[in-house]
């Protein structure tokens, strides 16, 4: 019997769909298809390409609410996160659509003649999607590599399958040329693997743990084959003494809580200066207790289960009943939920402090002054993402260039933006996605000189 994929309700443990596993086998079938239907790609006028991803995105667009609820029968997110998710797919197929006619090279000024570079698509890209963000991930890295002329195929995470084969109906629906784009659910140890090990497959696409993305970057190494790579996060939430502590506190909850804290770039540590940590631990209290926790599709649930039964014990493992939390509420029964917690007295060295425990819990840690915050930050091996909050733009600007990490934010937590770069610093990741300069990390530059002598 063929190995298939079980997709569970995170909110009821209910069976939603069981999906055929991909083999090796049929990883070789889609790389040699891609690659056919690549080549037809490239060939095709710029314009004909961006029409065809604008009307892709227009199809998204009216499927908007069918992929929203898809998401939260599969991945638990609430219904208004999902519907974020879904338009963040559309906006990164028309994003990536305005770059197909701007992705130019250059003219080089050289003795003798005339020199030029021309960006080439790399070929078949294998993008590798993970559960948390199943949707705007896998866009992340399909939106981009289509629009620079490459065929793209899709690893789902195993957990998360539907949104991706509904996105490549879509793409048909659209017009998207046959195996350009293809999604292959399947274990990472086989079809996952079979992909990046592909001597067809030119670059790698990885968003996951940094454990996996090690060894996927290993593999990769024995071919030099391109890889990405956005990895694990232990992101600071840094509140200084002159900060507005009102907004500061009331915008701290759903900066680790979003997505049940499933995020990698989740604020966890709150790093607090000491003169001011009473009083925000006064006002940030009442706001991590009112959560809204429950069914994903109420319009007001604020935060739903976490994706499985493993993922659940992981984060009980990191709350020890030695440690002082506060906490939220969490439905009993059926369904993977875990209440809002804040550790409010684990030390700096502690695992929950130290590790990623991508769960709805976060610690709270005493800071002296602006070198000590620096210090307790950029003590950790990941570099995603992180907040500062102050009135000092001197402070904000200083302590921005100090912290290790990718994408800061100054009194806000916003980290992601489709027009923006975003990767990480140490070992949470290799590379840069999104932003104006996404579609040429899918290429190669190659260089040509045209002697102008007889």
């Amino acid at each position: 019997m063929s190995d298939v994929l079980e997709v569970l309700n995170p909110a009821t443990e209910e069976t939603v769909a069981t999906i055929p596993a991909a083999t090796r086998d049929d990883v070789d079938a889609a790389v040699a298809r891609a690659a056919a239907a690549q080549r037809r790609w490239a060939a095709a006028a710029p314009a004909d390409r961006a029409r065809l991803l604008r009307r892709f995105a227009a199809v998204v667009d009216g499927h908007i609410e069918e992929l929203a609820l898809l998401e939260v029968r599969e991945a638990g997110h609430t219904i208004g996160n999902a519907r974020w998710e879904a338009g963040n797919v559309r906006d990164l197929l028309d994003f990536a659509a305005g770059g197909v006619e701007r992705l130019s090279g250059r003219q080089i000024p050289v003795a003798g003649g005339i020199d030029v570079t021309f960006l080439e698509p790399l070929g078949v890209i294998g993008v590798i999607a993970p559960w948390n963000f199943p949707m705007p991930i896998a866009a992340w890295g399909l939106a981009p590599a289509l629009a620079a002329g490459n065929a793209v195929i899709l690893k789902p995470a195993e957990t998360t399958p539907l949104t991706a084969l509904r996105l490549a109906e879509l793409a048909l629906e659209a017009g998207i040329p046959e195996y350009l784009f293809q999604v292959l659910p399947g274990r990472g140890t086989v079809a996952g693997d079979a992909l990046v090990e592909h001597p067809g497959v030119a670059k790698i696409v990885f968003t996951g743990s940094t454990r996996v993305g090690k060894q996927i970057m290993a593999k990769c190494a024995d071919r030099v084959k391109r890889v990405t790579l956005e990895l694990g996060g232990k992101s600071p939430n840094i509140v200084f003494a002159d900060a507005d502590l009102e907004a500061a506190a009331a915008a701290a909850p759903m900066a680790f809580l979003d997505n049940t804290g499933q995020d990698c770039c989740a604020r966890t540590r709150i790093l607090v200066q000491r003169s001011a940590y009473d009083r925000f631990l006064e006002l940030l209290a009442p706001g991590i207790e009112s959560v809204v926790v429950g069914d994903p599709a109420d319009e007001k649930t604020q935060m739903g289960p976490l994706i499985s039964r493993a993922q659940l014990e992981r984060v009980r493992s990191y709350v020890t009943d030695d440690l002082t939390a506060v906490r939220g509420r969490a439905p009993e029964g059926p369904g993977f939920w875990y209440p809002p917690t804040l550790v409010t007295d684990a030390g700096p060295t502690a695992p929950v402090a130290t590790e990623e425990v991508f769960g709805p819990v976060a610690v709270v840690l005493p800071f002296e002054d602006e070198e000590d915050a620096v210090r307790l930050a950029n003590a950790t091996e990941y570099g995603l993402s992180g907040s500062l909050w102050t009135r000092d733009i001197g402070r904000a600007l200083r302590v921005s260039r100090a912290v290790a990490a990718g994408n800061l934010s100054v009194n806000s937590h916003s980290s992601v933006r489709y027009s923006t770069p975003f990767g990480g610093y140490k070992q949470s990741g290799l590379g840069r996605e999104l932003g104006p300069d996404a579609l040429t990390a899918f290429t190669e530059t190659k260089n040509v000189f045209i002697s102008t002598e007889a």
